[in-house]
Order: structure tokens, then C-alpha cells, then sequence
């Protein structure tokens, strides 16, 4: 009898066996998708906004600018400039634009190289029946070369200091002969902006000394 019981289960065991070897994990790995990062714009925007005032003086200076990464170590883009200066008796528009050129031989440090064409009111008197300064409205080239240092401090946000010379010099600009054009400034995405206005209010005081 034991005989008998042991060989009927014996194909039950076998069958379960089987089904036991036979069963496979159909719970299907899900590996997860690399994220897709966007490659970094070559175009680049920013600009500065710049004021000044104290007594009778007032100064407001807009200057956006637009580059675009050529390669990682070259750019090139361009400004707009205006500025508006009132000084007592005197107010004046200036404005310009300007194309401008960036390498970067070592990864903090570029060099710059900038052509801009401006028109500013120029003071040729001073009218005393009127008591107002007389001017002529004059357009002035400058061919701005240095460099600067740029440090990065956050993924889309840096400062820079920058020194520029105007080797042109033009009979009718504004700077002192080889004066140097110092700008230091934070800035968004690597714009490296400035404006080449400066306020006048020196020029002002030595033609009423």
C-alpha cells in the first residue's frame, strides 16, 4: 500500500518539480534614461545700465550688447550705446555702436579688441548773453584694444575687470590722450559689456576753470 501511495505522488512531486524549474521572473529591469542635457547657447546677451548724479549733474548710460561663441576661445558681437548727460546749463545725447572681437588665450584671461563709431554733442563755448554752452554735434571713431580677467561665480553669472586703450585718438574724443577705459562689473552669461561713454563732468570743469 505505502508502495502504491509513494508512486502516486511521486508524478505529482515531478510535475511540481518541473513547474518550479520551468518558471522564469518576468519582472522586467527598467533602467533609467540619461537625461538629455541641452548643449550651452553660442549666443550670448547682455549690456549695462549705468547712472550718475550729484548737485546739478545727472548721467544715464544704456548699453546692450549681443556676442556669439565662434569657438570656445573666440567671439564676436556687437553694442548699442547711448547716454544722456545734464549738466546745469548743458544737456547732451550721446550715442554709438560698436563691433567688438574677444580671444581667450588661457581660460581666465582674454584679449579685446573693439571698433566703435559715436556721436556726442561737443562743447565749443560758452555763450554768456544766453549763459549756455554752445556745441556741435560730432561723430568720433575709437579703436579700443586690451583685455581682461573674467571669473566664473555661479553656471550663468561671473565679474570682470577690464582695461582698454583708444589708439586712434581722435582730435575730438572725449578721453584724455592714452588715457586707459577701466570697467569692472558683474555680468550674465560671460557678457563682457562696458560702456565707452564716460561723463564729461572733467572736460566740463577744465573749460570753466
Amino acid at each position: 500500500m505505502k508502495k502504491i501511495l509513494l508512486l502516486a505522488l511521486f508524478p505529482i512531486f515531478f510535475s511540481l518539480a518541473q513547474m518550479t524549474e520551468g518558471t522564469k521572473d518576468t519582472t522586467a529591469i527598467i533602467q533609467p534614461k540619461e537625461t538629455m542635457q541641452p548643449e550651452p547657447s553660442k549666443w550670448y546677451y547682455g549690456g549695462t545700465i549705468g547712472f550718475n548724479f550729484w548737485n546739478d549733474y545727472f548721467y544715464l548710460s544704456v548699453n546692450p550688447l549681443v556676442g556669439y561663441h565662434v569657438s570656445p576661445k573666440f567671439s564676436v558681437g556687437g553694442k548699442l550705446q547711448y547716454a544722456y548727460i545734464n549738466d546745469d546749463d548743458f544737456t547732451s545725447h550721446n550715442y554709438g555702436a560698436s563691433i567688438f572681437s574677444r580671444f581667450r588665450p588661457i581660460q581666465p584671461v582674454y584679449l579685446h579688441a573693439e571698433f566703435a563709431y559715436a556721436s556726442y554733442e561737443h562743447i565749443s563755448g560758452y555763450n554768456f548773453t544766453t549763459r549756455s554752452y554752445e556745441s556741435e554735434r560730432v561723430w568720433v571713431p575709437f579703436l579700443l584694444l586690451g583685455g581682461g580677467y573674467v571669473q566664473q561665480i555661479s553656471p550663468n553669472a561671473s565679474i570682470y575687470a577690464e582695461v582698454l586703450f583708444d589708439v586712434i585718438q581722435d582730435n575730438n574724443s572725449p578721453y584724455e590722450d592714452w588715457d586707459p577705459i577701466v570697467s569692472r562689473d558683474c555680468k550674465d552669461d560671460y557678457s563682457l559689456a562696458k560702456s565707452t561713454f564716460r561723463p564729461l563732468c572733467r572736460k566740463f570743469r577744465d573749460m570753466t576753470l
